[in-house]
């Protein structure tokens, strides 16, 4: 019997995910979502790739949560992209809303599966999901840092017109603006990169601004084959034990000096969730921008807390 993953929210994210999931052969799928003749749809669509790839994965979608029941891996990418005019607080609103409904109908399935967090702003809302599934912090984790690293090695490998599979990035930090590219611990084979200032700092500024590039260019909606390329990379580690280095949000107690927030660092991801949280030896540099990040999660964590009230 193939292991069983679930995901909450049929969108282009999930819905992608699923495909690659399904089609990669390692997992049975469940696609939830309220608007049943979408996930349905989907269901029918990939179901009907997998003749011509020779894969025998089945996907199931439904708008019944109970048939989260028995999952190994639970993905949550439900939620509003934000739109323009939509505010920080609007999309803390609209979004926690969205999961804390969620959360009441699928907290009694989860309890031993692994969560994956994809649903934006992803700190806060992986930090919301550890505080209303009361999962252990290696069970609930979010994948931002592992799209964003990926864009900073692609970003990289275009700039120095190298395959992609020889470059090693790490991005720590908020899924967002402040997110925090480390030059000193990317790689390009065994060479490090961190010599080449100049053309890293204008990667990195590359990187940061990536998604809301991406966004401009499409002029509605947002980036999904990335996404979901991360979302599928993780599920990959833990059905294979992989032992997988990446970066993801993490509910910290301590590490890199903070507490009681959920934000970006380095792991590695197995079939347990997160096997172990890496804590770099940053420099005085790298630090203060990671504090600034941190920082920022903090403020949109105060942001949340009035949204609830």
């Amino acid at each position: 019997m193939l292991p069983k993953v679930s995901i909450i929210g049929a969108g282009n994210v999930g819905g992608m995910s699923a495909m690659r999931i399904v089609n990669s052969g390692i997992a049975d799928c469940v696609l939830v979502d309220i608007a049943v003749n979408l996930a349905k749809a989907k269901q029918s669509d990939i179901e009907d790739s997998n003749p011509a790839l020779r894969i025998s994965s089945k996907i199931l979608g439904t708008d019944n949560f109970n048939e989260v029941k028995g999952s190994d891996i639970v993905v949550i990418t439900a939620g509003f992209a934000r739109k323009p005019g939509m505010t920080r607080e609007d999309l803390l609103k609209a979004n926690s809303s969205v999961l804390k409904d969620i959360c009441a109908k699928i907290a009694d399935y989860v309890k031993d599966a692994i969560v994956i967090a994809v649903t934006n702003p992803l700190d806060i809302m992986t930090f919301f999901l550890y505080n209303e599934l009361k999962l252990k912090r290696t069970k609930l984790f979010g994948m931002g840092g592992t799209l964003d690293s990926s864009r900073f090695a692609n970003l990289i490998a275009k700039e120095f017109n190298v395959p992609n599979r020889d470059v090693d990035a790490l991005v720590i930090g908020a899924h967002d603006n402040t997110m925090v590219p480390l030059s000193r611990f990317s790689f390009i084979k065994s060479d490090d990169i961190a010599t080449l200032d100049k053309d890293v700092e204008k990667i990195s500024s590359l990187t940061i601004n990536r998604g809301a590039e991406i966004v401009s260019l499409y002029g509605s909606g947002s980036a999904y084959f990335a996404p979901s390329a991360s979302v599928f990379k993780v599920v990959e580690a833990i059905i294979t034990n992989k032992k997988f280095k990446t970066s993801a949000s993490v509910y910290l107690e301590g590490e890199y000096g903070y507490k009681d927030i959920a934000i970006g660092v380095p792991v590695i991801i197995d079939k347990t969730g997160i096997a172990k949280i890496i804590e770099l030896n940053l420099n005085e540099e790298e630090l203060a921008k990671f504090q600034k990040s941190a920082e920022a999660v903090k403020a949109n964590l105060e942001a949340l807390k009035k949204c609830l009230i």
